[in-house]
């Protein structure tokens, strides 16, 4: 009689314990550096008003922190200097007559009505004070 060798089984089983690992690895990662990821800009607190109403962002925002320092869109600009860095940047836009005002929540009344005026003198058309929409619970 004839003897004929058999089929081998191949074994199809693939071993994911490294890839496992490297999963969590990679998990654990972006856990830990996510935590020291700083969003750039400017730390705004800003006051909540239940009727706020979205603006255009392209107009001129000038931002006052809480610090009291004061920025023209992003641009560190001192209280002297304000109303000729807004005049020139009325100047050099189109359609942008409109001085949006971001000014933090801890800010002092008098500084915001004081940028408020040394816009209006720099012959703004209108000043926006923006506002944020409270959280619903």
């Amino acid at each position: 009689m004839m003897s004929f060798e058999r089929k081998k089984k191949v074994n199809a089983n693939m071993n994911i314990t490294p890839l496992i690992d490297v999963v969590f690895l990679l998990l654990l990662f972006f856990m830990l550096t996510s935590h020291f990821v700083t969003r750039p800009g400017i730390k705004i607190s800003l006051p909540e008003a239940v009727t706020a109403k979205p603006q255009q962002e392209d107009r001129i925002a000038v931002y006052i922190a809480d610090q009291s320092t004061i920025y023209v869109n992003n641009i560190r600009v001192e209280i002297e200097e304000l109303k000729s860095h807004i005049e020139s940047r009325l100047a050099a836009s189109q359609n942008k007559s409109y001085i949006i005002i971001k000014a933090d929540k801890s800010v002092n009344i008098g500084l915001a009505i004081h940028v408020i005026d040394l816009a209006k003198q720099a012959k703004a058309d209108g000043v926006v004070i923006s506002t944020e929409v409270p959280e619903q619970r």
